[in-house]
């Protein structure tokens, strides 16, 4: 069989761990040029496979299959959407450029019959899209959770399980490869709210932009939040979630105080987990490397098998959703200003007011957590439900 022509844009980590798996793989694709932006840069593949400009990919009628790769999401969506125009097939990781431009991205794959897949984009090495796809087609699902950022996951397990400090902990991160010199996108929570808005459309048919989700970063935690973490056996973990009731959408990703009860509480290092409720299989986890040149590398890979296999996305014509409701969640909060939480929280479960640091846990509804995520005198954390048991009883005091 004649092996289908790859033209890839792009070749930082997940670009060389495609090439590296094409290259050691008796595969159904070759890549035959590759689109990059500094000439100066060594990089480790045959000099002649490079080049400069877009439109050499572009208007090559070699080109069988597309392999986005690149950071920029404009440049990205630019491409995209000049392929399948031409009615070329894409695969994309691009997942902040997908998770913006979702409704169109459909709209343009059922207007020139031509598919675009994206599991790269989403939990690294998890064939979560794909099983959503399949699997889950027959079922109906209620809410999917989890772990979706591979390097905030791994710093805070370098915090818990080696008592490294935050800023060392980024730097170990960084020098693997795990998170960027610029780490925002990671440890703002800003890269697992855009896949929970990507996993959103796939689970629940409907069409969230990120700008609407709130979330919270690892950034923004104290340590005296992990001092309390530890002194009380707790976890902390950056979680994603989304939860479709009565059809009313909710998502967030804040990070979150977890017990040893908790699915989630011995998912360490760069490992991404994804955590599927639905009516008739109950809940399952999927866990696997969310980080990393050759996990993701893997995941863009079996895209490609996919498209050379006639397999597509089944999308529906997606529901826009303008607004998310407000509701009430588990928070804890630590302050300055004794008479703070009396003016966020809706209700107070436990408070201590000390010299040195001020907590308070209880509910605060979601309107609320948005007016006040940007101030930098508090760190806030929620609760998964086995942990609000577990600090809700075992505090006795208010000192208030």
């Amino acid at each position: 069989m004649k092996k289908k022509k790859i033209g890839l844009f792009g070749f930082g980590c997940v670009g060389q761990g495609l090439y590296n798996i094409l290259r050691d793989q008796d595969s159904k694709a070759e890549i035959i040029k590759i689109a990059v932006k500094d000439k100066l840069k060594k990089r480790e593949a045959d000099a002649g496979l490079f080049v400069y400009d877009a439109d050499d990919i572009l208007n090559d009628d070699q080109i069988d299959i597309i392999v986005e790769l690149i950071d920029d999401p404009s440049a990205a969506f630019d491409v995209v959407k000049r392929a399948l125009s031409k009615k070329i097939p894409v695969v994309s990781a691009n997942k902040k450029m997908i998770a913006e431009n979702l409704e169109v991205l459909i709209g343009l794959q059922k207007q020139y019959d031509t598919p675009l897949l994206y599991e790269g984009a989403v939990c690294g090495s998890i064939p979560v899209l794909q099983s959503l796809e399949n699997y889950y087609s027959f079922d109906i699902i209620k809410s999917i959770s989890g772990i979706f950022n591979g390097s905030s996951n791994y710093i805070l397990s370098k915090i818990f399980n080696d008592r490294l400090n935050y800023h060392n902990a980024l730097k170990q991160a960084q020098e693997l490869g795990f998170a960027e010199t610029d780490p925002t996108l990671d440890v703002g929570g800003f890269d697992p709210k855009f896949k929970l808005s990507i996993l959103t459309q796939h689970a629940f048919g409907k069409y969230v932009n990120p700008e609407l989700a709130v979330n919270l970063g690892i950034d923004q935690i104290r340590q005296s939040d992990i001092d309390f973490a530890l002194e009380n056996e707790l976890k902390i973990k950056l979680v994603a979630s989304a939860s479709n009731h009565d059809e009313q959408l909710s998502l967030l990703v804040a990070p979150q105080f977890v017990n040893k009860n908790d699915r989630l509480y011995s998912v360490e290092d760069e490992n991404n987990a994804v955590i599927i409720d639905s009516a008739f299989a109950g809940e399952q986890v999927l866990i696997g490397k969310g980080a990393g040149s050759l996990p993701t590398g893997l995941a863009v890979y079996a895209d490609l098998e996919n498209i050379i296999s006639g397999i597509d996305y089944d999308h529906p014509n997606p529901e826009t959703v303008l607004e998310l409701p407000d509701e009430f969640i588990d928070i804890y909060i630590q302050y300055k200003e004794s008479h703070f939480v009396t003016s966020v929280m809706s209700e107070i479960y436990e408070q201590f007011v000390g010299k040195e640091k001020s907590y308070a846990i209880g509910k605060i509804s979601l309107q609320k957590l948005k007016t006040i995520i940007h101030l930098e005198d508090i760190s806030l954390l929620t609760l998964s439900a086995n942990a609000k048991v577990q600090l809700v009883t075992k505090l006795t005091y208010n000192y208030v």
